[in-house]
């Protein structure tokens, strides 16, 4: 990155301090590395930002709210985020899934307590999940990486056999609306069809951290993991600076390595001189203008007059709610997204942190947070669709509503750049980009330049508040510019 003539001012500089590349800079630095991160906001934290966006004294999640990836990160369950201020609450019940006839199916802590409260599907509950809970501390690692030969191949093809399919022949498997509605929602996380192949891993991933860790919220809003990584790194001699927009090469310090905590949107604008000249990199750059982006996301915050008067009683001590109704009806929701379509009853996932963290709301009052997928650059509003659904399941929710802050796809991408079209994943999930992202190659993480790496949620294991994108990428930039790097254990719980 720098010309031999010419001393770096630092080992490395990371840009963009999403947890990705807050996790590579402390993987970095804790090699004995000099990093500076520069991040192009006032405050620190990519898609984990908390403020104050309704009234004054409701504190409202920007980007994530809820947070199984970062419960079950095998890279932060080795680090002291909780010496740094990090402190997880865990609701009673991980997620809740509210149906029309007053029933709801629930995911909480047990395998055993969750099968057990499907009726005819607890026997199929159980042969789904047994064996990957039993297996997860192995599993967690091979599946949140790049695509590689596995370290427990077994326990991986057993896995597999089941992530590989669509979530709708998994969900064939279940007889009763209840168990089918809840794989369902966990299985629209993907945003995609849910007949797409792969679409059950993020389902099977998520209600397996949600029966080893939880679904918990970090206390005082999601900020408040981004300043634990921050304070964390700083710990370790980092430097941090804010305010600082990397355009253009021209705009870092000299260094050794650079990795980018960017999508190849971003990447190809910052980098447009390399990538032209040299066969390699027009190949490179040729791959990165075909990567694709995903359905977006239109997102609503409210103040709220009290709690969401939710008519099925499992749905008050959840912290996450899907509301969808039936497995039919989210499938017909997700595919109309995929299609250009805003679907009349949308898949809503919502969050309800202010219940079991009194910081978030004045006494007495509430906070909701919430979005549902729509076409990738939509600008349709889709307010009235979401509190209906809302309203569908909590008759008068609309009367606690004291104010709200709404955001379509290009405020989304406005606040966070990564968020391209609104696209919070930072690229499609599916098979063609789960492990080929962002170009298919060796390894994902270097770019066709000397010295330049992408540490973003575009390479594997993709989306979600995990830093096992910065954790890989910063291993791959130590292999190649610096020896042998210092290991971090990894292990998941």
């Amino acid at each position: 990155m720098v010309e031999s003539s010419s001393l770096p001012a630092y080992d490395a500089v990371v840009v963009g301090s999403g947890p990705n590349g807050l996790s590579a800079a402390i993987v970095l630095a804790r090699a004995g590395l000099s990093v500076i991160v520069l991040e192009a906001q006032s405050v620190v934290g990519g898609g984990t930002r908390s403020a104050e966006l309704t009234l004054p004294g409701f504190v409202h999640d920007m980007g994530s709210a809820i947070h199984p990836m970062a419960a079950g990160s095998p890279l932060f369950q080795q680090l002291p985020l909780a010496e740094h201020g990090l402190e997880f609450i865990y609701p009673p019940i991980a997620a809740a899934h509210p149906l029309d006839s007053g029933t709801v199916a629930t995911l909480v802590g047990s395998v055993e307590d969750t099968a057990r409260r499907l009726g005819a599907d607890e026997t199929m509950y159980h042969k789904l999940f047994d064996s990957i809970i039993q297996h997860w501390p192995t599993l967690a690692v091979d599946l949140l990486g790049p695509l590689r030969f596995p370290n427990h191949p077994l326990d991986m093809a057993q896995f597999g056999l089941d992530a590989l399919l669509p979530a709708t022949t998994i969900a064939n498997r279940f007889k009763t609306p209840e168990a089918r509605g809840l794989w369902a929602g966990m299985a629209a996380h993907a945003i995609q069809p849910l007949t797409n192949l792969t679409t059950s891993a993020i389902a099977l991933v998520l209600m397996a951290i949600g029966h080893k860790q939880g679904w918990p919220m970090p206390k005082g809003g999601a900020q408040a993991i981004a300043n634990a990584l921050a304070s964390y790194f700083k710990s370790l001699g980092g430097q941090i600076e804010v305010d600082r927009p990397v355009r253009s090469l021209a705009d870092l310090p000299k260094s050794r390595v650079v990795l980018f905590d960017l999508t190849p949107k971003q990447l190809l604008t910052i980098l447009n001189d390399k990538f032209t000249s040299g066969l390699s990199n027009q190949i490179y750059q040729k791959q990165l203008q075909h990567y694709r982006y995903g359905p977006g996301i239109f997102k609503v915050d409210w103040a709220l007059d009290g709690p969401i008067p939710f008519t099925a009683p499992d749905c008050q001590p959840a912290g996450t709610v899907h509301l969808g109704g039936t497995f039919e009806e989210i499938v017909r929701s997700e595919q109309q997204t995929y299609d250009g379509q805003h679907p009349d009853q949308p898949f809503v996932l919502l969050a309800q942190q202010s219940l079991f963290d009194p910081t978030r709301a004045p006494a007495g009052k509430q906070t909701a947070w919430a979005y549902c997928h729509v076409p990738n650059g939509s600008t349709i509003d889709m307010t009235e669709r979401i509190e209906r659904q809302v309203e569908r399941f909590a008759p008068g929710f609309r009367d606690r509503i004291l104010a709200r802050h709404t955001m379509n796809t290009a405020q989304v991408e406005a606040w966070n750049p990564n968020y391209v079209g609104g696209d919070i994943n930072g690229g499609i999930l599916d098979i063609w980009q789960l492990y080929t992202r962002p170009v298919i190659g060796l390894s994902p993480y270097q770019t066709s330049e000397p010295g330049v790496f992408i540490c973003s949620s575009a390479t594997p294991p993709g989306g979600g508040v995990h830093g096992m994108c910065g954790y890989h990428a910063a291993r791959v930039a130590l292999r190649e510019g610096f020896g042998k790097p210092v290991p971090i254990a990894l292990t998941s719980q």
